[in-house]
């Protein structure tokens, strides 16, 4: 029985190129009591392999909590694996406002003592005990309430790139942050007021109202299937959006656009952004906001120690690393003191610049792989490519496309082929060229056809 992945994040992005097929990025959750969580796991794991489901999720005696990417064609069979199960019998499925076949590459099951770590240890709290589910034109009215007290209960990571107006936003890395410090500050408006809460999609607040109300709050609410949902429901009919900005997400787009409202900062320079990056340093991978002129500049690094670091040597960077673990176990998630332009729990309601419009690259241009990139010469500001699928030459377009990257076009003004300038490049050659950004082993190369 297979429970595990046979293919690297690489393999399987080609594979979904290759296929042409679109997929669906969309998530769930379900409280319920679930005996042998590992059997469970293992019963998912395999009938998802089976359908080329992609994503991360976890599993635990109080439910699960999943992030997933689908072949559309699967949809239908791939809910029915889930309805096998009474809990899950009619869940909703979350499916994201904006799509992206490579939103997850892999497929991950995992047993979790909780779905949501909440920091309690209280026999007596009841977690299907929850408060009234709003949908988004109820949930617009209640704001509009006087009496009601908004609640955002996610990151501040989340919550800085875009948040309902008017929410108290804590300054909290985790969820287990969040209630002490939302019970203190409301403890007195048990009664009178109504306390109504948000998260991405539901499973947060879920568990957030079912914790108030056995605190003895009496009149607690909570928006149904969180931002997604609300996004969803305001397109379909018609409504004002009473959140402004963008909706932080877990895979690796880190973010899909509510409105075209941007109400955050570059964290190095000040200037109006709300892109996401994780540092290039994999000693650091601190996640934080950085604009595309940052960007190029600091070579997607989050402080100029970092980009010394990845001009060093793999050996050397690999020694500077060991013993020591990655993300926010070395560096808080945007806590850095490198990051002048950082304003944590200071959120504002108001627009400081408008998104431009995105080209949908997948869906409006054509593309037929080339090859792949093999390296790149940070200092030198080069890209090394094996072209393994038909010709290049000056003068085309090309697209190269990547999970770090995006997606990045222009048109061959010069390159060298097997270390010589020439015009043409043909399957079996390497070919490199200057490139005005960073490239990935994971990266493709397209020629693209109008």
């Amino acid at each position: 029985m297979q429970l595990y992945n046979t293919l690297s994040a690489e393999e399987r992005a080609e594979l979904i190129d290759q296929a042409g097929k679109q997929r669906l990025t969309l998530s769930f959750y379900a409280y319920a009591k679930i005996e042998n969580p590992k059997q469970f796991r293992d019963d998912l794991f395999v009938e998802w392999n089976q359908l080329d489901a992609l994503g991360r999720t976890y599993v635990a005696k109080e439910g699960i909590n999943a992030q997933m990417s689908i072949p559309a064609e699967n949809m239908e069979a791939f809910r029915k694996t889930l309805e096998v199960y009474p809990f899950m019998r009619g869940i909703r499925l979350n499916v994201a406002v904006e799509q992206d076949n490579h939103s997850f590459l892999k497929l991950t099951v995992k047993v979790r003592d909780k779905i949501v770590a909440d920091g309690l240890n209280d026999e007596t709290f009841d977690v299907t005990n929850i408060g009234v589910h709003l949908k988004a034109k109820e949930f617009n009215q209640i704001l509009e309430n006087p009496n009601t007290i908004v609640v955002d209960f996610r990151n501040h990571y989340e919550s800085e790139i875009g948040h309902f107006k008017g929410a108290i936003t804590p300054d909290v890395e985790t969820f287990r942050e969040s209630l002490p410090i939302i019970y203190e500050q409301l403890q007195n408006h048990k009664e009178d007021k109504n306390l109504v809460m948000y998260c991405t999609g539901g499973i947060r607040c879920e568990k957030a109202s079912a914790y108030f109300k056995h605190q003895g709050f009496k009149n607690v609410y909570q928006l149904e299937g969180g931002i997604i949902n609300y996004a969803k429901q305001i397109k379909e009919e018609n409504l004002e959006s009473k959140f402004i900005g963008k909706n932080f997400v877990f895979d690796h787009r880190l973010g899909e656009r509510i409105t075209d409202d941007i109400v955050s900062q570059c964290h190095q320079c000040g200037k109006p952004c709300d892109n996401h990056t994780n540092c290039e340093n994999e000693g650091c991978h601190l996640l934080f906001i950085q604009c595309d002129e940052c960007k190029t500049a600091m070579e997607n690094c989050c402080s100029t120690e970092c980009q010394e670091i990845i001009h060093m040597s793999l050996v050397d960077q690999v020694k500077l690393r060991r013993g020591l673990k990655n993300g926010n176990m070395i560096f808080r998630k945007g806590k850095s003191d490198k990051l002048v332009f950082k304003h944590s729990g200071e959120l504002s309601d108001q627009s400081l610049a408008i998104a431009k419009k995105q080209t949908a690259i997948r869906q409006k241009i054509k593309k037929v792989l080339i090859g792949k990139a093999e390296h790149y010469y940070v200092n030198a500001r080069i890209g090394l490519f094996s072209i393994e699928n038909q010709e290049i030459a000056i003068g085309d377009k090309i697209l190269i496309s990547g999970p770090t990257t995006g997606n990045e076009e222009l048109i061959i003004e010069k390159m060298f082929v097997n270390g010589s300038e020439n015009t043409l490049a043909i399957s079996g050659d390497k070919v490199t060229m200057a490139l005005p950004f960073r490239i990935r082993l994971s990266d493709k190369l397209y020629k693209t056809i109008s």
